[in-house]
């Protein structure tokens, strides 16, 4: 009783199917006792999802000013990373700006 491979596409095909079903049913449950729970307690955005972490959408990104720069090419660099090759090996007083 071997299966052939065709057959065993087949077979995974309907899984595959299945799975996709049940998922798709089980995820609109949980969205319906999501929903249900929410209302029920009135519960706000903030409340489900605590300001405690924060998003690049609605972190803030800060900026950090630059503290070399190259003469010749007015090139700048914060001083963080790896430096460039402009300043590497040496005295970077020199170029403090």
């Amino acid at each position: 009783m071997t299966t052939s491979y065709k057959e065993l596409l087949q077979q995974r095909e309907a899984l595959d199917a299945q799975i996709r079903a049940a998922r798709e049913k089980e995820v609109a449950d949980a969205l319906a006792r999501v929903r249900q729970t929410v209302a029920e307690f009135e519960l706000t955005v903030t409340d489900v999802f605590p300001s405690g972490r924060r998003t690049r959408a609605t972190g803030s990104v800060s900026k950090v000013a630059p503290k070399y720069r190259n003469p010749a090419t007015g090139q700048t660099w914060t001083g963080r990373g790896k430096p460039p090759k402009w300043i590497q090996g040496q005295d970077r007083t020199q170029f403090a700006i």
